[in-house]
């Protein structure tokens, strides 16, 4: 819990590693998946790395993997997962690898050019085959009508355009086209030869594949029929350009005859030879098959690893790495080097060497599945500054009991419930199946949530006693309709029930809500009282729980002031005027009783901020028993408010100039001691030391004292000795990770900018600006507390909307089927609505309104509750790991 309540404890440390061990101990740690190396060539150019021709190598082994995985995809053939786990091959194996890759890449393509070419071929006989019997049907039925039909055509032309065109003898093409070029096909030659051509089109049944991409073709054959040269060299443009083909026809019979019965034998040859092509095809794509996932495996883990080293600054005959990894990590990178040495038969171990910086560390928490999608829901308002309180913690509880108070009803929360249920029990049977829809994915990584959210939402139901807007009288009812006779049940239309006469014990009911309140008229008006002010409870308490956990935080930075000038003041601003409303609650719940004159606490809680107090009268003999909602109803009620709202008033100016003040001195403190440390040398070779005659008096020495002090002088000297591997910082900014003191100056400089716990900013702000900055805050949070209790009154608003909707589909839907009919039709009328009930019950109440209610939960953590404690500054650990690569399906995903 420790680790899952604040980020893991990072180091920043130095690795010094030889350059023949490099490659084994990086693939080790990237197995180990614990280590977040830092890019210290940030400034060198990518191709002018180290490593890079290693890195071009790999690339061009993915791309040769990834047109042998297009291949095997193509085929319909699923590339298999592999049972272990293979290893990164040592940099000697690269050779093999691209020696197969190559082997495998060259053949594939050389099948796969043969298997095209034999295909085009296929396909040209087949459409000299079906262009033969066509040309053979048509001119059995028109040949002797064919001059006859093309003088018939050219007359009827030369008739509109008025010329004659030249008698030649009648020359014909016969070809196929694409179905959907045939009608500009005849356009263009009608407009290009003026209708001096005879054309005849017909579909062919066949349908064609094409040999390049596979797509069906759907083709006409056409026949064309002209006279003279130049006719004949315009058809063959206009085909040529609609990208046509023209097949050579016999004119006798006998010769189309015995060419078809060639191209017939032709094609059952070609056939032969491509089911064999097709075999040896497959038998190529079967054997990389096998082995695909291996060698996605591999190459992508050469390529990482290359890509880390040259992330490395090379020095002589080593490699320097600079990394992030978790403290409680350390025996175990330390086994993983180890392991890499003994693999590379280095002889010199790697070093390890602490780094002290002042650059804030990742944030890093160790989550199960269980968590890991609360966690989520954090993250996406912002990752945790390293060392700040994790909300994660606390969501799983508070998130799925907020959606359910708003979503509260047994029935719904069943089906919620068994649908989360059945997603973690058959949660390896999914995983494995690896679907990639999209809605599936969010649905399947949030299952845990769900199951909550649907346990919750049952508990929230019975207290609502509400299922499917229905009541269960488990426990029975309270009120006593013993003294109602008959005769007045059967007289009045409604009954009114006073709890000081039918009501048994006058207190609270066993569990949830008295059943019989689902059949009176003013239930409505019950429920939103009792949520409305449920809403205020919850709100209130969930904030003061998030004020409360920003202690733990000025606690863990030691910033201890800050708990007298932020975390007092906000407690006692928001306890004093909210947190007194909901004392007000429990006061009236707890008091009061429906003999009692009953306050409204609404008014109370106006008067309180407009100081108007009604005193309570002495009884009369006319009214023995005044009462009025505006009494006051406890004794020093108006000393009590009058103390809290001054009180809050207080906290305005503390947490408006505290904090400010308190840095400014600070700052002119640290200052005075540094100045008069540096005007009081201890060294006597400096006190000693007679200055120049030429004007160096003791201003002189004061103004280059005080240039000492300036931070402007200082400068960062950050690059590392390589000798014994650490950074060498100046005192003002080297910061221990593990040091448990802080000084003063620290302390001034953390409040004039929170942001050096985030490693950037400087470190003196401005004056104004942190006054600023203050007023911003002070009046974000006073706002705030107002306008966040407010918005807590969600939680009613939502409950009651869920509970009129599921009442609506009931009342309108269902029982309107339950009385429809009569014995034997009403059956299945009764069926059909269902079936609609249950669609909209599904599809309104619980995808509908649970992702309204999902979204209202997801706002009030985010802003009502994580913003009293939550910064949300900090970055995401990102280590080096191979895991990615094994949950890459295709080798599409790697770019």
């Amino acid at each position: 819990m420790g680790s899952l309540f604040r980020s893991e404890e990072m180091q920043l440390c130095q690795l010094l590693l030889q350059t023949e061990a490099t490659y084994a101990c990086v693939s080790e740690l990237g197995e180990l998946g614990l280590v977040q190396f830092k890019d210290l060539n940030s400034s060198v150019n990518a191709f002018q790395r180290k490593f890079v021709n290693e890195v071009r190598r790999c690339e061009e082994m993915e791309r040769k993997l990834r047109y042998i995985e297009k291949e095997i995809l193509k085929e319909g053939l699923r590339i298999y997962d592999v049972t272990d786990n293979p290893k990164a091959p040592a940099p000697k194996e690269m050779n093999d690898l691209e020696l197969e890759f190559e082997k495998m890449d060259s053949e594939l393509r050389q099948v796969n050019t043969n298997n095209e070419a034999l295909k085009q071929n296929y396909l040209e006989l087949t459409e000299l085959k079906e262009v033969l019997g066509g040309a053979q049907s048509y001119f059995a039925m028109y040949g002797n009508n064919i001059q006859h039909l093309v003088e018939e055509e050219t007359s009827h032309e030369e008739a509109i355009i008025g010329m004659k065109s030249q008698q030649g003898n009648l020359g014909y093409y016969v070809g196929t086209l694409l179905r959907e070029k045939v009608p500009v096909f005849e356009r263009v030659l009608r407009f290009v030869t003026h209708g001096t051509v005879f054309v005849h089109v017909e579909e062919i049944s066949r349908t064609f594949q094409d040999p390049i991409t596979g797509d069906e073709m759907h083709k006409c054959m056409f026949v064309v029929f002209f006279q003279g040269e130049q006719l004949r060299n315009k058809v063959k443009k206009v085909n040529e350009g609609l990208r046509g083909t023209i097949y050579p026809v016999p004119d006798t019979p006998a010769e189309r005859n015995e060419m078809l019965v060639g191209v017939s034998t032709r094609l059952d040859d070609l056939e032969n030879v491509l089911a064999q092509s097709n075999d040896h095809r497959l038998r190529v794509l079967g054997n990389a098959q096998k082995e695909m996932r291996a060698w996605t495996i591999k190459v992508e883990k050469i390529k990482a690893i290359y890509h880390t080293m040259n992330m490395f600054k090379v020095h002589q005959s080593s490699l320097i790495a600079e990394c992030w990894f978790p403290v409680k990590a350390l025996d175990d990178i330390r086994r993983a080097l180890t392991v890499g040495e003994k693999q590379s038969g280095s002889s010199i171990p790697s070093v390890i060497q602490r780094m002290d910086t002042h650059e804030a560390p990742p944030t890093y928490y160790s989550c199960n599945k269980f968590v890991k999608g609360f966690q989520n829901i954090v993250d996406s308002y912002g990752v945790a500054t390293y060392g700040e309180v994790n909300p994660a913690p606390y969501t799983i509880i508070t998130f799925p009991f907020l959606f359910a108070v708003m979503f509260g009803d047994a029935g719904h929360g069943l089906i919620m419930f068994l649908f989360g249920l059945y997603l973690c029990v058959k949660e390896k049977e999914l995983a494995a199946k690896k679907i990639n829809n999209e809605i599936f994915t969010t649905f399947f990584g949030g299952r845990y949530i769900i199951l909550l959210m649907g346990l919750f939402s049952i508990y929230t139901g019975m207290i609502y006693n509400d299922v499917f807007s229905k009541s269960l009288n488990i426990f029975g009812t309270e009120w006593d309709l013993t003294g109602i006779t008959i005769p007045e049940l059967e007289a009045k239309e409604d009954i009114e029930l006073h709890p000081t006469m039918t009501h048994r014990n006058k207190t609270a009911y066993f569990f949830g809500v008295d059943p019989i309140w689902q059949s009176a008229t003013n239930k409505i008006q019950f429920m939103n009282s009792l949520k409305m002010k449920m809403a205020i409870i919850l709100g209130v308490s969930q904030m003061l729980f998030g004020i409360c956990l920003s202690v733990f935080n000025h606690l863990h930075f030691r910033h201890y002031f800050d708990i007298l000038v932020e975390f007092v003041p906000e407690l006692l601003f928001l306890g004093c005027l909210f947190g007194y409303l909901v004392a007000l609650v429990f006061y009236k719940w707890l008091m009061f009783d429906a003999e009692s004159c009953a306050p409204a606490l609404l008014i109370h809680y106006i008067n309180m901020f407009m100081f108007k107090y009604v005193g309570k009268p002495q009884p009369t003999k006319t009214d023995p028993h005044p009462c009025d909602p505006q009494y006051v109803f406890y004794s020093g009620q108006q000393t009590i408010q009058t103390l809290l709202f001054m009180l809050a008033i207080l906290c305005v100016p503390v947490l408006l100039l505290g904090k400010p003040i308190y840095v400014v001195l600070k700052k002119r403190m640290s200052s005075r001691r540094q100045f008069a440390h540096l005007s009081h040398p201890t060294d006597p070779l400096l006190s000693n030391e007679v200055g120049p005659a030429n004007g160096f008096n003791k201003k002189g020495l004061k103004e280059g004292l005080e240039s000492q002090v300036n931070p402007a002088y200082q400068h960062d000297e950050a690059d590392a000795g390589i000798g014994n591997g650490n950074r060498v910082d100046p005192p003002s900014t080297v910061m221990s990770l593990n040091s448990d003191e802080e000084t003063e100056d620290d302390m001034a400089k953390h409040g004039a900018s929170e942001a050096q716990s985030h490693g950037g900013g400087h470190d003196d702000l401005d004056t104004g600006e942190m006054f600023i900055h203050q007023a911003i805050h002070t009046i974000e949070f006073c706002l705030g507390c107002i306008s966040h209790t407010a918005s807590y009154l969600r939680l009613w608003a939502l409950s009651l909307a869920h509970a009129q909707l599921s009442e609506v589909l009931w009342s309108m839907v269902l029982r309107l089927g339950l009385t429809m009919g009569g014995r034997y039709v009403g059956g299945p009328i009764t069926f059909v609505i269902f079936f609609v009930w249950a669609n909209l019950t599904v599809g309104i109440l619980l995808l509908m309104e649970g992702l309204s209610a999902f979204l209202h939960t997801l706002r009030l953590h985010w802003v009502e509750f994580q913003s009293k404690f939550y910064k949300g500054e900090g970055y995401h650990f990102q280590p080096f790991s191979f895991d990615y690569i094994h949950e890459m399906q295709t080798l599409e995903e790697a770019t």
